[in-house]
């Protein structure tokens, strides 16, 4: 079946009912019953399977149907492709009931791994696992029989370890690391002898197998390895292919697990060093414990390896498989490195060497991950300068190949796994944060919770401030990028720069501006820098406005608000006092200067009002200390209507914290210049006029302004008279036509019972200033804490106690 009408029937199948799929069961056991099935049989099976993987439930055939599948695929007689399809059919229905199959009486190699891998994918029953791990090293352990391969049970064997790596004893890994070492080194370098088709022309002596080659078409001089190229393989050659591709998870599993032998235990570091930096020989290799000797083979295959993919002459196809097998070879290093010191030096400058070599070719990429993991962990022992390696790592790959979703991820687990090794070690991991930023700019949301892990890691006081702004610039960075992207792809005859005195109109034209070429650098900067671009940002922002509604920069616009949160949790921290004024005061002066994108700016303004709070609880005396800034945001009437949430908590806090109790440089013109703005703020929003409309300010603004106000007056209490006018006179606002207009009965219940509660409360001037001015003793204290939280349960209870009659209300 080909690749579209797999998928056209995959879609189809999505939709099979019961009764359906009962139907197309016994179109199968019908086929299967035959005296040998065939091609339709084969068809049937096939669509079996695509029925039951599109399945979003896991579903059960019907008793006869499953002892068919089960005696068609161990029957002797069954083709193979059958065989391969029912063990296919059966490993989808796992875990099934009526299952009896079993590994133990099975000779035939080919078989027993069919039949094992439907058993190992039963579950993860230890007990099962271990059955089928020790039949399959009984096959490899024997000499199998004439016609019978072992490279069925590698596969199977990899499985095992990966379910339950117990399930092998500690002699039964050394059979087997003697077995790998031996097929890694010692694999033919002739090709293999192709099948005689039995044609009248065959004549098997004149297909003489030729020796294999290099990926540059050379004859192989040294061992087969997985790059080496034939028409035809042997049966050790496919063993060596396939020990390579389960080698790093046997050393993970086993490679590090030495015996307590006399002989292991008296050899010195000193010893086993020289040992391994002298070539030894065969006969002396042989000598090798299982584990040490294929350690050896693994790093002379890695090496042999690398030496390989220095081949100029490849094939697309080839060279995707030479960095593949480029990168899997040098994880390899680094894990026998782990496990023993010793090679640490041979392989430190074999990988100094090859990263020079490859460095320059963005498509060597993946393969810098596991050179740089190598240097982090041994670059120390090495003696080894490693920031060369990690400056171009974080300097030159994300700001290349940002848009590379699989690189992106790898790179960004890279550093996620690394990011205590490197903020211990490295300043480059902390520094190159704006390059990191690419990646999630472009590939959000995938990345983020990956990023969530990282990003403590980047803060520290010295970058604090800026990752703020490039958090909030996040949806502009990916807006750039995209820009950046569309640019370079252009003819070069339309890259020139534009004339600067024309202003440009689009992205892509700003983008080759003078005028705004250095905010772009800026925007796509690929390390932290000192200088402060905020103010050039503006217009950029307005410049890549069109590209708001892009799906890539609305997905990474809702990135940022969990990134908010996580950044002032980690911030607060290690901040200082200058910090957090610092965060303070950009907090108001970014709360208008966001990407334009309406549900984004929502969200930040709401994380931001929070957090502000939160540093004014961490610092009450800031409210003092930035009096200046906190008087021009709250006495700017525009900000409730814009930044509602922020300018409501900027109130709270002036209201809370504008106290003797906090700070003991408070003083009462302070405290009266505060509240001259908050109620100059109250009038405006509260005054009606005949021939105007009402704009809709927020109930809980208005609300906050009265308490900030009442609060105020209570520690200077020359001013109670002037509040509790105000406070008269809300029953005349809330009850006037514009204002019932605009405001729904439950809004304007909320500003009058209010406005009536802290009435009352200051009628009782001493009260009012226990309830809203503690004295420096009790301010921290736990009751102090809970009357805060409770302030309007407090002020029902005193209106209930003040009021002379139900509903009386001041006019």
């Amino acid at each position: 079946m080909g690749t579209a009408a797999a998928e056209s029937f995959l879609k189809q199948a999505r939709e099979v009912q019961e009764d359906e799929l009962s139907r197309f069961a016994a179109r199968v056991a019908a086929q299967l019953q035959g005296p040998e099935p065939g091609p339709e049989a084969a068809d049937c099976l096939q669509r079996l399977h695509l029925v039951l993987a599109a399945s979003k439930s896991p579903r059960q055939l019907d008793a006869q149907l499953m002892e068919l599948l089960q005696a068609v695929l161990c029957s002797p007689k069954c083709p193979e492709q059958i065989q391969l399809l029912c063990a296919a059919v059966l490993r989808e229905m796992s875990p099934c009931d009526g299952l009896h199959l079993s590994c133990h009486r099975i000779h035939d190699t080919r078989l027993l791994s069919l039949v094992s891998s439907v058993l190992l994918a039963q579950g993860e029953e230890k007990a099962e696992v271990s059955a089928v791990g020790q039949r399959i090293l009984k096959a490899l352990e024997g000499r199998l029989p004439e016609g019978q391969s072992s490279r069925y049970l590698l596969p199977i064997l990899s499985n095992v370890i990966s379910l339950s790596p117990e399930a092998l004893t500690e002699e039964q890994t050394n059979v087997v690391s003697k077995k790998m070492a031996d097929w890694l080194r010692y694999a033919s370098t002739q090709q293999g002898v192709a099948q005689p088709s039995g044609g009248f022309f065959s004549n098997p002596r004149a297909r003489q197998p030729g020796p294999v080659t290099e990926v540059d078409g050379a004859i192989a001089t040294d061992f087969f390895t997985v790059l080496s190229l034939g028409q035809h393989y042997t049966e050790d050659q496919w063993l060596n292919m396939q020990t390579f591709s389960m080698l790093r998870k046997w050393l993970l599993c086993y490679g590090g697990k030495e015996m307590n032998t006399p002989s292991s235990g008296d050899k010195s570091e000193t010893d086993r060093s020289v040992m391994s930096v002298v070539p030894t020989s065969s006969a002396s290799s042989r000598l090798l414990p299982p584990k040490e000797r294929l350690r050896e083979k693994a790093f002379e295959y890695c090496q042999r390896l690398i030496e390989q993919s220095n081949r100029q002459a490849l094939k697309k196809a080839d060279g995707d498989l030479q960095k593949a097998c480029l990168t899997e070879a040098v994880t390899i290093m680094d894990i026998i490195c782990k496990q023993d010191s010793s090679y640490v030096y041979r392989a430190a400058s074999f990988l100094k060497i090859l990263h020079g070599r490859i460095s320059g070719d963005a498509t060597y990429a993946r393969a810098l991950l596991p050179i740089a993991q190598f240097f982090l962990n041994h670059g120390e022992m090495a003696a080894v300068d490693s920031d060369a390696i990690y400056n171009h790592l974080f300097t030159d790959i994300p700001a290349q190949l940002f848009h590379n979703s699989s690189l992106a991820f790898e790179f960004i687990l890279f550093c996620k796994d690394n990011s205590q090794l490197f903020a211990e070690t490295s300043s480059i991991f902390r520094q190159s944060f704006p390059n990191l930023f690419k990646f999630l700019a472009w590939n959000s949301p995938p990345l983020i919770a990956e990023f969530v892990d990282i990003l403590p890691f980047l803060l520290d006081a010295g970058t604090a401030i800026e990752i703020f702004h490039l958090l909030l610039d996040l949806p502009c960075l990916t807006a750039a990028l995209d820009v950046q992207m569309r640019s370079s792809s252009l003819p070069s005859s339309e890259r020139a720069a534009c004339d600067p005195a024309v202003k440009p109109a689009a992205c892509l034209e700003a983008f080759r501006s003078p005028l705004h070429r250095s905010a772009f650098q800026y925007l796509l900067r690929v390390e932290s820098v000192s200088e402060d671009f905020q103010e050039r940002l503006i217009p950029l922002r307005q410049l890549l406005g069109s590209l708001a509604s892009s799906p890539r920069v609305t997905q990474c616009a809702d990135t940022v608000p969990v990134l908010l949160e996580l950044f002032f949790s980690v911030v607060a921290e290690f901040a200082d006092a200058s910090l957090i004024n610092q965060l303070v005061v950009l907090v108001l002066q970014r709360s208008d200067q966001l990407y334009e994108i309406p549900a984004f700016k929502d969200d930040v303004h709401r994380v931001l009002s929070s957090q502000l709070v939160m540093l004014c609880k961490l610092r009450p005396a800031l409210i003092v200390e930035l009096s200046r800034e906190l008087l021009e945001f709250s006495g700017t009437v525009s900000n409730i209507q814009n930044k509602e949430p922020i300018f409501t908590h900027v109130v709270w806090a002036i209201g809370e914290y504008m106290s003797v109790s906090y700070d003991k440089r408070c003083t009462v013109e302070q405290i009266n210049r505060f509240f001259e703005t908050l109620e100059a703020v109250l009038f405006e929003v509260t005054q009606v006029r005949p021939q105007a409309s009402i704009p809709n300010y927020a109930p809980r603004a208005i609300t906050v302004l009265m308490t900030a106000l009442t609060k105020l007056a209570a520690r200077s209490q020359d001013l109670i008279p002037r509040v509790s006018l105000f406070l008269s006179k809300m029953r005349t606002f809330v009850q006037s036509p514009a204002v019932t207009s605009v405001y729904c009965e439950e809004d304007r219940e909320e500003i009058l019972t209010r406005a009536t509660e802290l009435m009352n409360l200051l009628k009782m001037p001493s009260v009012a200033q226990f309830v809203f001015t503690p004295s420096v003793d009790v301010a921290r204290t736990r009751f102090q804490k809970e009357v805060n939280d409770t302030l309007p349960s407090a002020l029902r209870i005193v209106t209930r106690l003040l009021e002379p009659a139900p509903g009386f209300v001041p006019g």
